[in-house]
């Protein structure tokens, strides 16, 4: 039986490690092909590692392992022309893009006193990778959707911080929240643009998910000290931490013709956390 995006391709951000990899494989299942970058390089402030070009590989070989082939390139999101050259340069190779999926993003939380510099860091960073990053993404995709006069899927990954106010006062907490939001706007303004051409336009929000970005140590200490936090902080749903998948479950129906008529929806995946507050 054919899978829901059978002979489509997607281009996936982020793709290395944590949900990005797992959309990938996700839709390899579905008959997808990928086009796959990451950063495969860290950003101090985030006091965490970004994805390896070893992950990268190991998400290539996922990816074959259900059946679908993948062109994975090292590439900054920051860097429009280099996102741009590794998505036409999978074009090239896969003739067409159908669905596009905008995950790559970082977290820069911290809990203790900083310079000014280094809050502005912190703030700087998140911005540029999570919404200048996205509208990189959205940009170098959306002339190659238009052009296969096919239609197509553009999802943004924001979070549950994109719909509440949650963050802190520090400039990476506040960047975070910020910057999701922003992609709301960007998802609505292009859900809009994009309807004459059949292009569809979403965003997914995640509440805590079991990757990197919300398992390390910087994050963990941000979330027991922040205010108010135990049960309010916790999921109606008796479930701690969603696994990358469940994401890719929600991707996978809205790139899909089941989600044909939606576009401009903002999505939560998120146990009832959004729900309670």
């Amino acid at each position: 039986m054919a899978g829901r995006v059978e002979g489509k391709v997607a281009f996936i951000t982020g793709a290395a490690r944590g949900q990005g990899r797992s959309h990938a494989v996700r839709l390899a299942a579905e008959g997808a092909d990928i086009i796959g970058v990451d950063i495969c390089a860290d950003i101090s402030s985030t006091g965490y590692p970004m994805g390896s070009a070893e992950e990268l590989d190991e998400t290539v070989a996922l990816v074959e392992a259900q059946g679908g082939k993948m062109l994975a390139s090292v590439a900054d999101v920051r860097d429009f022309l280099a996102l741009k050259a590794a998505l036409d340069a999978g074009v090239e190779r896969f003739g067409r893009l159908d669905i596009v999926c905008v995950n790559a993003g970082i977290a820069t939380m911290a809990f203790r006193e900083l310079t000014d510099d280094e809050d502005l860091q912190l703030w700087t960073d998140v911005l540029d990778v999570n919404l200048v990053g996205a509208f990189h993404t959205a940009k170098a995709a959306i002339p190659h959707l238009i052009a296969g006069n096919r239609g197509g899927s553009i999802v943004f990954t924001s979070s549950t911080a994109g719909l509440i106010g949650f963050g802190g006062t520090q400039g990476g907490g506040l960047g975070y929240a910020a910057s999701k939001h922003g992609i709301v706007g960007l998802m609505r303004t292009l859900a809009n643009a994009l309807a004459p051409h059949s292009i569809r336009v979403n965003s997914v929000h995640p509440t805590g998910v079991n990757t990197m970005m919300a398992v390390n140590p910087a994050m963990t200490e941000f979330l027991e000290n922040y205010p108010g936090g135990g049960p309010h902080l916790q999921n109606p749903l008796p479930v701690q931490l969603l696994e990358p998948e469940d994401i890719s479950a929600a991707i996978a129906y809205l790139v899909s013709d089941a989600g044909k008529y939606v576009t401009g929806v903002t999505l939560p995946v998120d146990a009832g956390f959004c729900n309670k507050l």
